[in-house]
């Protein structure tokens, strides 16, 4: 078997010697003092103790063995609990059963327990071992396998225990208290609720090395998942090691309270010296207005049963300890007689006899081995009882008993409490399946409560120092004076940030759009922020690098983040957008005056509105030739001039034509339609185009600036003299330094800079201001935006981050930027291209061209149809059309008959009309000779 021990930091020692030293004090034990606790003991039987007297004839179940601090509150609560458990079993058991309790003290020496154990084995012989005994010293009995063989050992302990499994070889050993990883979830549950970043813990060093770094590097796991970790531990001796504890802590302190963070978590730690460092802390100032403390259930165990004294040094920790049912007739049962034996015991703690959490795990513990040995019925063999241990399945005084792999199956529920004057009181529970909720989880409906309604509790807590409102859980050079926030005092646009001396009152105001934010963001911080803004009369990096040497501790703003200013400071979330902009003038006319008019439709739309002209004029003049309309005769060229006239008078419905067909009227209703409609809209286009000049800028881009050598302006106090030098290659002697919004101006008109440079959220006001005769133009070179600067690692970095989130999202930031606008005189900023003003294509009137056109096509078909109609019968057209044999024939004989039936028809009438009588019958003869003749050529031919 590997007997092979976890490293340790002192030597290791000779566990035989100290077994001898051990049998010599237990010789030696039989003086005064422990004949009279024996005596004592006997005389208290009537008062609950057990008194082996009477049950001197009962048969022997088995020896129980004990392994306390008497000298601790815990331990005298354990030997309290167990003698109770004895005596409880023994008065309950029907066949005259007997248990004998040997306890062993360790005088606070915790490297004793181990030769403790094996004593008590190897001398008393017990069947089961209860007590502080740790995962790690019970790892050392193994070398002592052939002493300890399997008897069980339970762990009692108030110290948390490691989750890491339980090794085979490992004796049986069954862990009754609450796991460390249980108790880290709490504490980060709480920090996380009030988003405190940084936390210090302070713990009592254990005899393990590995078991103190263990739990640091827990805790900061956990801590990291609520976005907050450890930043500074400190790791106290154990109180019996130091002969002068008060000073040790108090100098320990004073280290803790130089530094910046001012929450301390306080991980494991005996009762005692958690008194002492409480009592030193108030000396300190350390539990005043600003502080925040933290205990676990090591501490907050025993607020009921420590001295009011200790209390009044407590005022404002919060703690969190394991709860129980306090109501049961059992417990009150068992709080009575220990409160009676406790004061007949130590009667100088008669004020303060309530039992703590641990006196209720020592008798449960007790009786679980009592029963265990119990069903044994005397066969005693190790292994069944470890068996029956595991098996134990009943509800204790302390909650539900059952194991599984040698832990409590039953996950432990936490109160969390508020100490508060002599007393405390509780805020609210906590489960590791549930997490926070206000009442105690009785059935599944109440599963849903995680959280609601929590806010309003722990919002009601008392913190050091009487106060109300949630500390922030920080302060900057160790001190809670108001922070040192910078302001620029000589930026070129005080909109931003304004500051105004008064002579009259002797006093400096300080406005503005960024400190209006800053403000803002302030009000949604979860915790009260003094500052007070400080007038910085230097540039903007040189604030920034005032903020890296601590000379400030913050500065706000319009700056720039910039990956160089990164370096050396921290910014929050930008509270508005930015990005370096060009400015030049501008050089307002109308493009082509002599052809204005023209310009207002697109070119494809004349033509579609020329087209759709000429088509509804031919639907017209066909359908209503077809209907011989006498108004539309005359000669051919008279009837084609007579057709263009007609689409341009009926415009404006001036024709001279009377209109008798319904089906004209109605391709001129829907014609008229479409003209009404275009009409207003180039009339509103044209409008637009004569009230809205187009503005064009009179530098197009940055390339042109640096071919001519162009002079250019921008604010000398900021960084952009370092990107125009640096990005964008400009050289030095162009770049003119300008330090006001009113002096660009007069620079633009004196010829002494061609453009200006802004970051956007400048040339927003700028241009707010001036609103004629400039515009941005050119590409927008992203950047940072701005932000407020901080110290590296400043956890109000992440804190005002998260307000200006919040306040961006609500509008308030808007509104703000609104507000900081609104002195512009413009009605309409004129401050881009107007090229959303422009020429008017058909898309628009699409819809209306599309009907228009389809009446005009029907009215077009239907008066052709009709005129070929008057010209052949249907039955000699459709006998031709079966009777050719190919297409071009049938296309030749359509082509023949128009000709011959409508062509010569026509030019006979329009000669008719022109001539006399005499010459109209001889063209007639003629014409008709002509006729016969290509009538009979195409009959032979077809």
């Amino acid at each position: 078997m590997d007997k092979s021990r976890p490293s340790r930091d002192r030597p290791r020692r000779n566990v035989g010697t100290e077994l001898k030293a051990r049998q010599n004090q237990d010789l030696s034990s039989t003086g005064p003092s422990r004949l009279a606790e024996r005596t004592n003991l006997r005389e208290g039987a009537s008062k609950g103790l057990p008194d082996d007297s009477k049950n001197h004839n009962c048969h022997v179940l088995g020896r129980i063995g004990g392994v306390i601090y008497q000298s601790s509150r815990i331990g005298r609560e354990q030997k309290i609990a167990m003698e109770m458990a004895i005596h409880d079993f023994e008065k309950r058991s029907l066949n005259c059963s007997k248990l004998v309790l040997h306890l062993k003290d360790l005088d606070l020496n915790s490297a004793g327990a181990v030769s403790a154990a094996v004593e008590l084995v190897n001398q008393k012989h017990v069947d089961a071992i209860q007590g502080t005994l740790t995962l790690q010293e019970a790892a050392q009995l193994v070398e002592f396998v052939n002493v300890i063989k399997d008897v069980p050992i339970i762990s009692i302990t108030s110290k948390s225990s490691s989750t890491a499994p339980i090794p085979e070889k490992l004796l049986p050993f069954i862990q009754m208290t609450n796991h460390i990883d249980v108790q880290i979830q709490c504490i980060a549950s709480i920090v996380g609720h009030f988003r405190w970043r940084k936390v210090i813990t302070v713990y009592e060093r254990s005899t393990s090395f590995t078991e103190d770094s263990g739990i640091i590097t827990h805790l900061s796991d956990s801590l990291r998942g609520v976005d907050s970790f450890v930043e500074h531990h400190i790791a106290f001796p154990i109180a019996s090691s130091l002969s002068n504890r008060g000073a040790y802590v108090k100098q320990e302190l004073n280290k803790l309270k130089s530094k910046s963070v001012r929450i301390f978590i306080v991980m494991r730690s005996s009762l005692d010296f958690a008194v002492i460092r409480f009592e030193k802390a108030k000396e300190l100032g350390m539990m005043e207005k600003g502080y925040v403390w933290i205990v676990a259930d090591e501490i907050a165990g025993f607020l009921d049963s420590i001295p009011s004294p200790v209390i009044l040094n407590m005022q404002g920790v919060i703690g969190f300890k394991n709860n129980y049912e306090d109501t049961s007739e059992s417990f009150r049962d068992f709080r009575t007689k220990f409160r009676r034996m406790y004061r007949s015991k130590y009667p100088e703690e008669e004020e303060y006899s309530n039992p703590s959490f641990y006196a209720l795990r020592a008798y449960d513990a007790t009786w679980i081995v009592a029963k265990a040995l119990q069903n044994l019925q005397g066969k005693i063999d190790s292994k069944e009882l470890v068996k029956q241990i595991f098996h134990s399945n009943f509800e204790g005084l302390s909650g539900r008993i059952s194991f599984n792999d040698g832990f409590l199956t039953q996950n432990p529920i936490f109160q969390i409490v508020n100490v508060i004057g002599k007393s405390y009181r509780e805020i609210a529970w906590w489960s590791p399946e549930y997490g926070f909720f206000e009442d105690q989880i009785e059935n599944e409906e109440m599963k849903k409560g995680i959280f609601e309604g929590l806010e309003g509790k722990l919002t009601s807590i008392y913190w050091p120092g009487s106060e109300r409102t949630v500390p922030k859980g920080w302060t900057l050079a160790g001190t809670e004076k108001p922070l040192r926030i910078g302001v620029p005092a000589r930026g070129a646009f005080n909109q931003f940030v304004n500051v105004v001396f008064d002579q009259d009152r002797n006093e400096t105001s300080i406005g503005g759009f960024s400190i209006d934010v800053f403000e803002a963001a302030v009000k949604q911080l979860p915790y009260h922020l003094p500052f007070a803004f400080v007038p910085y009369y230097g540039s903007y990096d040189e604030m920034v690098a005032e903020v890296h040497n601590k000379r400030l501790d913050a500065a706000v703003g319009d700056t720039e983040i910039m990956a160089d200013r990164y370096v050396y400071a921290e910014f929050s979330q930008p509270y508005i957008e930015s990005g370096l902009v060009m400015v030049v003038t501008v050089k307002p006319g109308l493009k082509d005056k002599g052809f204005v008019v023209v310009d207002a439709f697109k070119k494809e739309m004349w033509i579609q509105m020329a087209a759709m002209s000429m088509s509804s004029a031919v639907a017209i003049w066909l359908t209503e030739y077809a209907n011989n309309n006498p108004d539309i005769r005359g000669s051919f060229w008279q009837l084609i001039s007579s057709m263009l006239w007609f689409c341009v008078t009926v415009l404006s419905l001036a024709h001279r034509e009377t209109i008798r067909s319904n089906l004209s009227r109605l391709v001129l209703v829907a014609w008229l339609c479409v003209v009404a409609a275009v009409a207003a809209c180039f009339t509103a286009v044209l409008s637009s185009m004569l009230t809205v000049p187009k503005l064009q800028p009179s530098i197009l881009d940055v390339d042109y600036l640096l071919r001519i050598n162009a002079p250019v302006g921008c604010n000398g106090n900021s960084f952009i003299v370092r990107y125009l030098i640096n990005v964008l290659h400009f050289k030095p002697e162009n770049i003119r330094k300008i330090n006001s919004i009113n002096h660009y101006p007069s620079a633009f008109d004196k010829g002494e800079i061609l453009a200006a440079f802004f970051v956007a959220p400048h040339a927003k006001v700028f241009l707010a201001k001036y609103c004629k005769g400039y515009i941005m133009t050119g590409p927008t070179y992203k950047l940072g935006g701005f932000g407020f600067v901080f110290s590296k690692g400043s956890p109000l970095a992440i804190d005002i981050s998260e307000a200006i989130l919040k306040i961006t999202q609500n509008g308030e930031v808007n509104q703000l930027e609104k507000r900081m606008l609104s002195f512009s005189n413009c009605s309409t900023l004129l401050t881009q291209v107007a090229d959303n003003v422009g020429s008017l294509g058909p898309e628009p009137v699409s819809g209306l061209f599309k009907i228009s056109g389809s009446i005009s096509t029907i009215a077009i078909v239907i008066a052709v149809a009709r005129l070929m109609r008057r010209q052949w019968s249907i039955h000699d057209l459709v006998q031709r059309l079966l009777t050719m044999k190919r297409v071009w024939r049938w296309a030749a004989l359509i082509l023949t008959e128009c000709y011959s039936g409508f062509g010569l028809r026509f030019f006979r009438e329009t000669t008719i009309m022109g001539q006399n009588h005499q010459t109209d019958a001889a063209q007639d003869r003629m014409g008709q000779k002509e006729i016969s003749l290509e009538l009979t050529t195409t009959q032979t031919y077809i």
